[in-house]
């Protein structure tokens, strides 16, 4: 199932949310314009457990601004094409709403404490991991994670492709979309590290489980004190 499209209308344009797409997409266009260099380039942009968090846990906080700058750098990263897309995609539909309720300046600095809080989260699941952490998934969970607070009716097209090509659309409330999207990632996350001995190497669901605590949290701190009701009935819930 795709989430394509919500029912609630940005009152403001989303520069900040547009413009941390075309960031995302033109570092990823690099990354394939690198070739074989590329991995040099993950390795040194990419946050890694074991070599950025880990002397965080054992020098008592004096590398912290090394893991904040890779944690930082690591989330416009991407591993492929079907992994910014996704990615995007999420922050194109729920961006530009919690971009609205938050502000602009407010939203970008969501955004990014987001992030730092889901990679946190994941290495400290994962502290001697030598894999690369990278993408920009653990930030946008945290947008997810305010989108369902701010508008808990909101209605989600989700898009499902029978037999491959035929497009069938359908239609659900956001918190059942959030609620079974958070599901998925608890129960993998659990089940991965229930793997006794195997590293994480593929999803970092850890992240995208810190980035959705996060960004709830965050999500109380930062979001304007005073909010003019602007939804009409049709946004109520069934």
């Amino acid at each position: 199932m795709i989430p394509v499209k919500d029912n609630i209308p940005s009152e403001k344009y989303p520069f900040v949310t547009h413009i941390l797409i075309l960031i995302n997409v033109f570092i990823f266009l690099y990354e394939v314009s690198l070739g074989k260099a590329v991995d040099h380039f993950i390795m040194n942009y990419g946050l890694v457990p074991v070599r950025d968090f880990l002397p965080v846990m054992t020098s008592s906080w004096v590398e912290i601004d090394s893991f904040i700058y890779n944690a930082l750098t690591s989330m416009f990263l991407h591993g492929g094409w079907i992994h910014i897309i996704g990615n995007m995609l999420y922050l194109w539909l729920f961006g530009d709403n919690v971009e609205d309720r938050l502000g602009h300046f407010r939203f970008l600095i969501f955004y990014l404490l987001s992030g730092i809080g889901a990679a946190w989260i994941q290495c400290y699941t994962h502290p001697y991991s030598q894999v690369p952490m990278v993408g920009a998934s653990g930030a946008i969970s945290g947008v997810i994670a305010a989108y369902m607070l701010f508008y808990p009716y909101a209605r989600i097209i989700m898009m499902v492709p029978l037999f491959f090509f035929y497009p069938f659309f359908f239609e659900i409330p956001a918190v059942l979309f959030v609620f079974f999207w958070f599901i998925e990632q608890l129960f993998s996350g659990v089940l991965e590290l229930s793997m006794l001995g195997k590293q994480a190497g593929g999803v970092a669901w850890w992240a995208h489980i810190g980035g959705f605590i996060t960004g709830g949290a965050l999500s109380f701190v930062l979001k304007p004190k005073r909010i003019r009701k602007r939804y009409p009935d049709e946004y109520l819930p069934w």
